[in-house]
């Protein structure tokens, strides 16, 4: 590898470094301890030293340097791991430097030559590598020693390294650890002592910082059952967040593949990068606190004040500039955050130098000042050329239509424009009642937040706005504010007409969703008036449909029905289309799908707060998955169904507030408050039941609901009656009390880290599932299948199908691992072998062979003739039925009134194990099948040391079998008159005798063909007749019956199938 020219002393490396050969301007050196004579304590001592510096001319043992004769100053320029690369290096200098520096007078001219084509060849080599990190020369050091360490696939890119120590027991190795796509890998090499890891980030179940009495502080990896602990990083954090997007990028590619390929960042290896890889967890997080789309990338950052009217001094804080919006947030990120959407700016005021300062002026007559920016000219001219680009679809000076009518559209006339609350329970304005009363109060609070703080998608959300949301929200606002706090407003404004559309598309159409979805309607909210009817029961019809035409991938989940309920109940009926939106994309991820994986990680994520917060019930529960149990109906319905209708609504307005978080918290405070039955119960049905009486003794005592709605909602019993109310603000005031000092983005990093482990338990309960199933139909071990399982070219996954068709292979992937596995995978012409193997075991011909389909071809290790007969057999049933172009397609069609071949290979397995002999119902070979099954078999013996017998036994065999068939023929037609058999039917003996003597296709000695039979003419041949003669050659049934080691073709092709491997 060429190097940046350095200088070097040379008189302080004499001890480490031995010349090897070298002439007047170039000298090439070979490391201490390296080649000849390279044992002992020099090369121990030397090696060690090799592995601390961060230095490839130290490392690697071979170097070239660079002199002049009259000076005392060297320059490296190259260096190698390897004899034979050093050499290639020397060669190029001899080739084409050394005639050239001849022409140079001036010693310094030399070297500044030398230098120059030397920083040419580097940069062209960074061309192809495609190196773009911070520093090149130090990366492409590693790269090199990455590549000579690790036994990796060619196309395997290395993201980072890091220097650290891995600790082997309570003894740290000082080494490297280098962070690939698809990799973890540690090497070490001290005194001697060489330690070396991999771990592919798909097996690894946990990734955690952790700290104790001897490690400060430290990376703990899980993969594969075993422990692995990283620590003395310079850089620990950064280094852990790079391994968390690594973890969570292979993830996403195995599980999630629509997402996956819609960031090509991340879709395409050879584009991920370091810095792309921070850059990614940055606008993960960014969205994630001001609740933006996915779309919404972090820009630019700026540090500022920003002018607070309602508290009248300026508060420390950060600008976050996107592509559509301008966001700010106090520097502890709970005082203060504001979103300003560009479509809401009407202009800039020019800046104040002094200050610098800037006042962005948005609609509803309002002003945002920031001053002190760094760069605020740059911050200017951005919001201004952005405020061009995103003019909002509508304009009005009304703070309150702007915040809610945005972004609309005329409606479809199917559409709903009321919510069903406002329609089936209309508030009196005359009414008087206390709680009336209440509500108007708490009115009158929100207008003057309103006031100070102002009202819509520019408003200020502090710690007031949090105290007025804990106490409850009126019913009046709540859609309003839920559309607010949750970005849905957002998403509804940059779409304007989007739901009627969708509506219009989505209705009639006929799916599983909408099946499903008709089958919940009258189950959502039943007890309420508004789902009583056909006006709520068609708007709730409408949104679901909707949904499950705008996102096919997760459709229709149960528990949807009842929070678009509650949500029609509130909001607008498009206001609740993109509140759903909301939740299901944006802050419940991953919980409306088959496997409901987010709600499983939101729930590991309960257990651990629940160790940490409530140790009196882990303490007499050590068993924590009952929780999980309980509380997965509290997770999918935010509580909903657990609890009256106008107590659960205000557990939904802390949710759209502070995201899971509320939820966690609630959940904690509802455990806590009943510790004493939890404890004393003495079985999970007392636990359950205990709980159960709880919620039905929740209360709103401020709801206006009538009372009616309110008893229905609730259920009570007069068992449950007896039992204190609780109301759901003091419990909701208590959760936030106890447990409010949770932060969301801790929450957030305990999703990423349950989220490896419960992606991996539910993996490998599938895997147990599939062995379990799979072990009972085919013959190999339990470990063999195990090791099978593991293979990564298993690469067509789909989780939500059933775990037997989860992970499938294409052609191309059965032909990759059909020739690292099979016996006679070697053999020439095997691409038609591969494809009759493919159409055969591919059961229901989706052109994709599950697990258990790919197992079922262990007959190939049965070491029986007869088995190989019958498969080979049936292999060639199947060719008359090949497409032309040899390409295979889905055809659900295809087969019916044909032979059941797989019955066939099914009826065969059954009988090798119960030893019967009944299998003369399989169809006769015709023809041209027999042709190709003659072929084969010649292909199978190229390059065996008996190629020359097997093929003479071969064309015995079929010259037998042709006159049996001739013989047979003339038997049945005594009448007719004796013919020899029609020329070229039978096989030319004399080629078949002397195959090296003939076309060197082994196939070629076979003159039959079946052009040259008459058509009148059909002959074929009983499976009974093609073995008894195989098996009448000796050479032929010792080929077959040889015994193959199934656990070595098992370890080979592991390792070869790694080396091979692409990245897709």
């Amino acid at each position: 590898m060429w190097l940046k020219p350095e200088e070097i002393l040379l008189k302080n490396a004499l001890k480490l470094w031995v010349a090897e050969k070298g002439n007047e301007y170039f000298v090439l050196q070979r490391r201490r301890g390296y080649g000849e004579g390279g044992g002992g304590l020099t090369g121990l001592l030397v090696g060690t030293l090799d592995t601390m510096m961060d230095s490839t001319s130290k490392v690697a043992p071979f170097r070239i340097l660079h002199q002049t004769p009259d000076s005392q100053i060297y320059w490296s320029i190259a260096c190698g791991g390897t004899k034979e690369e050093i050499n290639q290096h020397w060669e190029w200098l001899e080739k084409n430097i050394m005639r050239t520096l001849s022409v140079f007078d001036s010693s310094d001219d030399i070297t500044s030559f030398v230098q120059g084509k030397i920083r040419g060849l580097i940069a062209e080599e960074g061309k192809v590598s495609g190196v773009q990190e911070d520093d090149p020369e130090k990366f492409r050091e590693a790269l090199l020693r990455f590549e000579k360490w690790f036994d990796l696939p060619q196309k395997e890119k290395l993201v980072t390294y890091y220097s650290c120590s891995y600790w082997r027991g309570r003894v740290p190795c000082q080494g490297w650890l280098y962070l690939s796509t698809n990799f973890l890998s540690f090497y070490s090499y001290l005194l001697g002592s060489e330690v070396k890891l991999v771990v592919s980030w798909n097996e690894i179940w946990r990734l955690e910082k952790t700290s104790n009495v001897i490690l400060t502080e430290s990376i703990h990896v899980l993969a594969n059952g075993e422990d692995h602990y990283f620590s003395m990083f310079l850089h620990l954090s950064e280094t852990f967040l790079i391994m968390e997007q690594l973890a969570d990028y292979s993830i996403k590619r195995l599980f999630d593949k629509e997402t996956f390929q819609e960031e090509p960042s991340l879709s395409d290896p050879l584009q991920i990068t370091k810095r792309g890889l921070e850059t990614n967890a940055r606008n993960e997080q960014f969205r994630a606190f001001f609740r933006l789309p996915k779309e919404e990338n972090l820009l630019e950052v700026y540090e500022s004040f920003l002018w607070v009217p309602f508290s009248h001094f300026n508060t420390l804080g950060k600008i976050c500039l996107s592509e559509s919006y301008l966001c700010f947030a106090s520097q502890d990120g709970s005082q203060c955050h504001v979103i300003i959407p560009m479509r809401e700016v009407i202009g800039v005021e020019k800046p104040d130098r002094s200050s610098r300062a800037l006042t962005v002026c948005v609609r509803g007559k309002r002003a945002l000042r920031f001053s002190e920016v760094r760069d605020f000219e740059r911050l200017s001219n951005a919001i201004r050329r952005r405020c061009g680009m995103t003019a909002s679809p509508q304009h009005s000076d009304n703070p309150e239509e702007v915040a809610m009518m945005v972004g609309q559209k005329e409606s479809s006339k199917t559409v709903s424009n009321e919510a069903l609350m406002t329609v089936f329970h209309p508030q009196d304005a005359e009414n008087l009642d206390p709680k009336m009363l209440k509500e108007k109060m708490k009115e009158q609070s929100w207008d003057i937040h309103f006031s100070e703080y102002g009202r819509g998608t520019s408003m200020f959300c502090t710690k007031k706005t949090r105290d007025l949301i804990v106490r409850g929200v009126p019913e009046a606002l709540r859609g309003e504010l839920w559309m607010l706090f949750s970005g849905a407003v957002n998403d509804m404004a940059v779409n304007p007409g989007y739901y009627s559309e969708i509506v219009d598309k989505s209705l009639g159409t006929s799916t599983l969703a909408t099946d499903e979805i008709e089958r919940d309607l009258h189950r959502s909210l039943p007890e309420h008036p508004a789902f009583q009817s056909d006006t709520g029961i068609s708007a709730l019809r409408r949104v679901l449909t909707a949904y499950a035409y705008r996102n096919p991938k997760i459709g229709y989940c149960q528990a949807m029905n009842i929070l678009t309920s509650v949500l029609l109940l509130y909001a607008k009926e498009e206001e609740a289309f993109w509140l759903l939106v909301a939740v299901c994309e944006r802050m419940l991820p991953d919980y409306f799908n088959r496997r409901i994986i987010g709600a499983l990680v939101d729930q590991a994520v309960f257990e651990e707060l629940i160790r940490m917060h409530l140790t009196q019930l882990t303490e007499h529960m050590t068993d924590l998955t009952f929780f999980s149990s309980v509380s997965l109906s509290w997770f999918l319905t935010l509580f909903i169904s657990v609890l009256p209708i106008e107590s659960a609504v205000n557990v939904v307005d802390c949710f759209f507030y502070d995201g899971i978080k509320a939820i966690l918290q609630l959940g904690l405070a509802v455990l806590d408050y009943n510790m004493e039955g939890l404890i004393s119960s003495h079985d999970d049905a007392e636990a359950v039941t205990i709980l159960s009486k709880f919620f039905d003794n929740v209360t709103n005592k401020d709801s206006p609901l009538p009372q009616t709605v309110q008893q229905n909602s609730v259920g009570n019993n007069d068992k449950s009656s007896s039992l204190s109310k609780v109301d759901i603000s003091d419990l909701i005031k208590e959760a936030y009390e106890k447990y409010g000092d949770m932060k969301s983005e801790e929450v957030e990093r305990m999703r990423k880290r349950n989220k490896l482990y419960v992606i991996q338990t539910l993996e490998d309960t599938t895997k147990q599932n599939v062995l379990r199933v799979v072990s009972q139909e085919v013959k190999f071990s339990a470990p063999q299948l195990d090791n099978l399982y593991a293979f990564p070219v298993l690469l067509h996954h789909d989780p939500s199908l059933a775990y037997l068709e989860q992970y499938q292979l294409g052609f191309h992937q059965f032909r990759v691992l059909f020739s690292l596995l099979e016996p006679w995978s070697l053999c020439s012409g095997n691409d038609a072998l591969f494809l009759w193997a493919f159409r055969l075991l591919d059961e229901n011909q989706d052109g994709l062979v599950n697990f258990k389909e790919f197992c079922c071809q262990n007959v190939l290790y049965s070491y029986c003739m007869t088995s190989f007969d019958l498969y080979e057999c049936t292999l060639h049933y199947v060719v008359s039925d090949l497409p032309e172009d040899g390409v295979i397609r889905k055809s659900p069609e295809r087969g019916k009134g044909k032979v059941d071949l797989q019955a066939y290979l099914k009826q065969w397995q059954d009988e090798i194990l119960k030893k019967e002999e009944s299998i003369k119902d399989l169809p006769r070979i015709n023809q041209a099948q027999f042709i190709q099954f003659s072929k084969t078999l010649y292909n199978l013996f190229h390059g065996d040391p008996e190629e020359e017998s097997l093929y003479r036994a071969v064309a015995r065999v079929t010259s037998l079998l042709l006159r049996m068939e001739e013989v047979g023929r003339r038997l049945q037609e005594p009448t007719s008159p004796t013919q020899a058999a029609p020329e070229g039917a039978l096989l030319n003996r004399e080629a078949c005798s002397t195959p090296e003597e003939s076309s060197d296709t082994p196939c070629a000695t076979i003159t039959l063909e079946a052009g040259s039979i008459p058509q009148e003419v059909e002959w074929s041949f009983a499976f009974e007749q093609i073995l008894a003669s195989l098996l009448n050659e000796p050479v032929l049934v010792r080929f077959f019956e040889r015994p193959v080691d199934i656990q070595a073709r098992l370890d080979h092709a592991k390792g070869a199938q790694l080396k091979a491997k692409t990245n897709k």
